[in-house]
C-alpha cells in the first residue's frame, strides 16, 4: 500500500468531495450523510467515514 502523506490525504478528500458535489441527482428518497472521523491503524492517521442515512 502506498504511503499516503497528510497532503495526499487533503488532496484525496478534496475530490472525492467534488465527485459526490457533481453527481447527478435522481429521485429518491432523501438521505442524510453522516461523516465520523476515524483512527485507521493501517494508515497512521485518521481518516474519514462518511455513510448515507434516511431522514
Amino acid at each position: 500500500m502506498a504511503k499516503l502523506t497528510r497532503r495526499g490525504f487533503i488532496g484525496t478528500a478534496a475530490a472525492a468531495g467534488a465527485l459526490r458535489g457533481a453527481g447527478v441527482t435522481i429521485a429518491k428518497p432523501q438521505m442524510r450523510r453522516v461523516l465520523t472521523v476515524v483512527y485507521d491503524k493501517g494508515l497512521g492517521m485518521m481518516r474519514a467515514v462518511e455513510k448515507l442515512v434516511p431522514m
